[in-house]
């Protein structure tokens, strides 16, 4: 049997579908080995450049070295440290140390492992909701087109999923808008109230670092502050212990599971259209929609909205579990299931909003099919305005309401017991009781009385609540995405 190659290789074992099928390269290299790795050697920089500032004695000589070789990671090297030492944090301490000999005496000085490692958690975090936020605007801005080019195209509302009074495909449209943005809201909160753990040691007592400045406490805070805005924060958490409370990782993951539950009711409802054949998202010239039956036409990208946001739902109840257990400073519990949970989170959000992109790009409205079935239901909700016109013709109200009730009975027949249309306008034009209103039946089914205030409501939300929302992600805005698979 032939040796298999590197490509053969990696086939033969498993890889997430999240990475390998579906997000996008940015994100998924916000979650890569070398993308933590190289953040771990700049993290060890800025506490270097820091203690140097501060009088510590760490010569120009070993800060240069350290930043001419930040990406220059022997990857084979650190794993087999690591195997050997059963520490990932030293293994690369290690490697560090062996491109940079003249700093290896000053690297991780004072430090403890997370001070790397949740500090460069944090850092990851708030650069995947920097790839998130204009995405989600993106989806918010090409359903906005949409809602605002079919703001008076009436549709038959549904309350339980069954018939009710007309709204109009643009204001239904606009529920779906709100939702995304009130996601755009807390992911943009949840982003900014994330905190850097900073330069805090073994227990968060900053101990080492007191030791370090010889008892000088304004030394140690302003190491702290030096390293976080240097790391792009603005704040550090005043207290932690030996990690930054886990607590934050369930606001960040909440949020994300938030987005995950509006993005799976808009996906139900466009799969709920398409079933209608009122709305469907875009299909491809050569797509085929089942091995079986060639005719078929299935909201594939909807269901996997539905499909990947499940599962990013699910994923908040790790980190809650997680922080309910980590006893006094920390345990490590905690950490094999935040490499898992934290990173696929954000690629299962990536995913969906790109997939949500593509299909809010494409969507296809059928008015002929919406017009039908309006036609089909609008006769019985018509009812109470043609009672009313009958009254101010000089009828009795208690004698139309009764004579309405028998044909509408009889029409209601015909749809359900026959299978015919609804002919209960037909019976109205038919009954000589009802001939002083004939001529204003006409009127009186005009689809768009029915449908309030919708279109104004639309245009006002859109104008007031949506646009100025975007405005921070104009630049960002981009063209259409196309799908990869």
């Amino acid at each position: 049997m032939a040796t298999p190659g590197a490509e053969e290789d990696a086939l033969a074992r498993y890889r997430s579908p999240l990475v390998s099928r579906y997000a996008s390269a940015e994100m998924g290299f916000n979650f890569s080995e070398r993308k933590k790795f190289g953040t771990w050697r700049r993290l060890w920089l800025y506490l270097a450049q820091a203690e140097k500032s501060l009088g510590l004695p760490i010569t120009d000589e070993q800060i240069q070295e350290m930043e001419a070789n930040l990406d220059n990671i022997d990857f084979k090297m650190a794993a087999e440290e690591e195997k050997k030492l059963r520490h990932d944090v030293m293994a690369h301490v290690h490697t560090f140390a062996h491109c940079c000999p003249k700093a290896a005496a000053i690297i991780h000085l004072g430090a403890t492992s997370c001070y790397v490692g949740d500090n460069t958690d944090l850092i990851v975090l708030r650069d995947g909701f920097n790839l998130l936020l204009p995405k989600l605007a993106r989806v918010i801005s090409r359903l906005a087109d949409f809602a605002e080019k079919y703001a008076d195209l009436p549709t038959l509302g549904f309350t339980h999923y069954q018939p009710a009074q007309l709204t109009t495909v643009g204001k239904r449209c606009c529920l779906w808008i709100q939702d995304l943005c009130m996601d755009l809201r807390n992911l943009e909160r949840a982003r900014d109230d994330l905190r850097f753990r900073g330069v805090k040691g073994t227990t968060g007592t900053q101990a080492s670092f007191l030791q370090l400045f010889e008892g000088d406490h304004s030394k140690v805070e302003e190491l702290d502050r030096l390293v976080t805005a240097k790391a792009g924060f603005k704040r550090a958490y005043m207290v932690t212990g030996q990690t930054y409370s886990r607590k934050v990782d369930i606001e960040v993951l909440s949020v994300l599971a938030s987005l995950g539950a509006s993005i799976h009711k808009i996906c139900t409802d466009i799969r709920l259209l398409a079933n209608l054949k009122e709305i469907e998202e875009p299909f491809e010239k050569d797509q085929i929609g089942s091995s079986a039956m060639p005719y078929k036409r299935n909201p594939m990208r909807s269901e996997r909205c539905c499909s990947l946001a499940r599962h990013l739902m699910t994923l908040v109840l790790d980190p809650l579990q997680t922080a309910s257990v980590q006893w006094f400073e920390r345990t490590l519990d905690d950490s094999a299931n935040r490499r898992v949970c934290l990173a696929e989170a954000f690629l299962t959000a990536d995913i969906i909003l790109s997939t949500l992109q593509n299909i809010s790009e494409g969507l296809v409205v059928y008015p002929k099919v919406i017009e039908r079935r309006i036609r089909q239901e609008l006769p019985f909700m018509a009812t109470e305005n043609i009672i009313m016109a009958m009254v101010k013709a000089g009828g009795n109200r208690q004698d139309c309401h009764e004579k309405i009730r028998v044909l509408s009975q009889q029409a209601a027949a015909v749809v359900k017991q026959e299978g015919g249309d609804n002919d209960f306008i037909a019976r109205v034009q038919a009954d000589p009781y009802f001939s002083p209103i004939h001529k204003q039946l006409e009127s009186l089914l005009d689809p768009s009385s029915f449908t309030g205030r919708a279109p104004q409501q639309v245009a006002k939300f859109l104008k007031e609540e949506v646009r100025p929302a975007l405005i921070p992600y104009q630049s960002k805005m981009g063209g259409k995405i196309e799908l990869a698979l």
